[in-house]
């Protein structure tokens, strides 16, 4: 897949060996015009220090002009030290693209509580300014990948009054994934001209509709940073009415990075699409699809290619929504399994053995109570997740 990277961004990669030797790991995308500039941040208490030295920089600004991200090394948990390396860093690379370093908006992922290696990202920032626009939005989403299987990425382009506006999002991600205002790292590029306050309001809509309803293991990271810079470069200004187009896009290319975290999460074969309606209001169908999408004994059920019903059914009982238990239907993939509190008479292992091998699965949740709904994405669980991860710092 080809993503045209927009107006007035350069990218450029480099290879720093922040954790192994021979890939790029180090990523910077610089905007050549002052850029409104949006973020959203982990709740994790544990903010790693280039979250908080994000969170700080869009407090005193409005715009930036580059996004600077390095795997390997999550730089969490480093103390004053760490806050230091992190302001070095943006220092680095300011002196090699000319630019104020406070114009930088660092991010980091990898171990927790390791120094950022100062060695290595100086001798790997005159390699970024050698490259600048060298790279591509796959070869940029490439860069920042720990333990991804693919890069995640994608784009939208609109039209307005005859004139093209795009979008370029990139992502990783496949573990410690339930975001809580962001997702593990993430940044879009626009090139449209959008006044801050209108692009920052439609971010923290956009994130709720897309990164927060998606969960692999139900750990929320300390490093969770999603960026959005829009540089104006396409000449359109996007305002008024126009703002809601905009919006729908930035939405619709959230959701595609979250579909892709929760497709690649760490030994995955799944993807659940966990949907709630009847429910006395927003917040219990939203508790009710997160205890079902946390749930092992679900999550293993789906890995194992088995209908149990009964798990579900169980982890709605212990959701804390307010329903009546007469009330309650379910159907998965199609094919209702249980009705009005008890179980249908379907030969649903039969009916079902053709669905269970797709990766898609749906499970469709009737609480019978109201109009309350919420929609969730989550994975299942299988061997790999526990070999994965028992190997991570090795």
């Amino acid at each position: 897949m080809n993503i045209s990277v927009p107006k007035g961004f350069r990218l450029a990669v480099a290879a720093a060996a922040f954790k192994k030797t021979g890939r790029n790991d180090l990523a910077l995308a610089l905007s050549d015009f002052p850029a409104a500039s949006a973020g959203v941040f982990t709740r994790n208490l544990f903010k790693a220090a280039p979250v908080l030295v994000g969170q700080e920089t869009l407090k005193a600004r409005m715009s930036a002009r580059a996004v600077l991200i390095n795997s390997g090394q999550a730089n969490a948990c480093t103390g004053p030290e760490g806050f230091r390396r992190c302001e070095q860093s943006r220092t680095l690379a300011g002196a090699a693209f000319g630019i104020d370093p406070a114009d930088i908006l660092p991010a980091s992922t990898g171990v927790i509580g390791m120094q950022l290696n100062m060695e290595a990202f100086s001798r790997a920032t005159p390699s970024l300014a050698q490259n600048i626009g060298q790279a591509g939005i796959e070869d940029f989403a490439a860069a920042i990948m720990t333990t991804d299987a693919f890069p995640k990425f994608c784009g939208e382009s609109l039209d307005f009054a005859g004139k093209k506006v795009l979008l370029a999002g990139v992502a990783k991600g496949a573990g410690m994934i339930c975001p809580n205002m962001a997702t593990m790292l993430s940044a879009v590029f626009c090139d449209a001209e959008v006044q801050t306050p209108d692009w920052r309001a439609m971010f923290k809509r956009a994130v709720d509709l897309s990164f927060n309803r998606v969960s692999v293991d139900d750990d929320t990271s300390t490093n969770d940073t999603l960026y959005g810079l829009a540089n104006g470069a396409s000449g359109v200004r996007v305002a008024g009415p126009d703002l809601e187009r905009l919006e729908e896009a930035l939405v619709r290319v959230l959701k595609d990075l979250a579909y892709k975290l929760v497709q690649d999460g760490e030994g995955a074969s799944k993807v659940l699409h966990i949907q709630v309606r009847g429910a006395s209001g927003a917040a219990d169908a939203e508790l009710a699809a997160r205890t079902v999408g946390r749930s092992q004994l679900v999550k293993t059920a789906m890995y194992g290619k088995d209908a149990n019903w009964g798990r579900v059914i169980c982890a709605l009982g212990r959701s804390g929504a307010s329903f009546n238990p007469d009330e309650v239907s379910f159907t998965f993939c199609g094919v209702e399994l249980f009705s009005q509190g008890r179980p249908t008479d379907s030969d649903f292992d039969s009916l079902l053995k053709e669905a269970l091998e797709k990766r898609d699965l749906t499970l469709d949740i009737s609480l019978g109570r109201g109009s309350g709904e919420y929609l969730l994405l989550a994975s299942d669980l299988g061997h790999e997740y526990v070999s994965l991860n028992a190997d991570y710092r090795s």
